[in-house]
């Protein structure tokens, strides 16, 4: 498919280049998971004010498409080029404690699944460039993966939410999943 540049200020979104298709699956799957779960799940905002359904929504998609953007071969490789960025992005990301709030549901248990989460991403992250990372970042999907569910009383829109968050910031963005990181550390040696 064809690329074309991303404006400077998307860089940390989409990379550097991005084909169309890409951009639009990635809107496509995150505005359409959005809708679904909030069309399955409507009591998820019941007697919210209409500000904190929106914001809420507004982050719940941004987990969503940016699970699959941090797949792309532009986004993977613009953080395997700049640690630094790496490191901010995984520290900044509070989305599953400020929806937790916004929707007043589980948040105590998306207190542990942001920790779990965010020390998962820092240990894979720094992994970039060993041929462990991905083994170590799959491990600790799957023991993610097998525990959340159990967790007792979790709504399941927010165990959906938690899911993909957890996918997004520990295995989607935190692995450098193109080699990108190790092509680079082979030609410096």
């Amino acid at each position: 498919m064809r690329q074309f540049r991303i404006p400077s200020y998307l860089h940390d979104v989409f990379g550097e280049k991005q084909s169309v298709g890409s951009i639009l699956t990635i809107l496509f799957f995150g505005g359409i998971l959005t809708a679904a779960l909030y069309y399955r799940f409507p009591e998820m905002t019941d007697n919210l004010p209409k500000w904190r359904i929106a914001l809420a929504l507004l982050l719940i998609f941004d987990v969503f498409a940016g699970c699959l953007a941090n797949f792309t071969i532009s986004t993977s490789n613009f953080y395997a080029a700049r640690k630094t960025n790496r490191i901010v992005f995984i520290a900044i990301h509070f989305h599953i404690l400020l929806i937790a709030f916004l929707l007043n549901t589980d948040i105590g248990y998306s207190l542990w699944i942001w920790a779990y989460t965010i020390i998962g991403a820092f240990i894979v992250t720094t992994l970039s460039g060993k041929d462990s990372q991905l083994f170590i970042a799959g491990l600790l999907l799957s023991i993610a993966l097998g525990f959340i569910p159990m967790l007792p009383g979790i709504t399941p829109y927010m165990l959906i939410i938690s899911i993909l968050f957890l996918v997004k910031v520990m295995f989607s963005f935190a692995v450098d999943h193109y080699g990108k990181a190790k092509y680079m550390s082979n030609e410096e040696a």
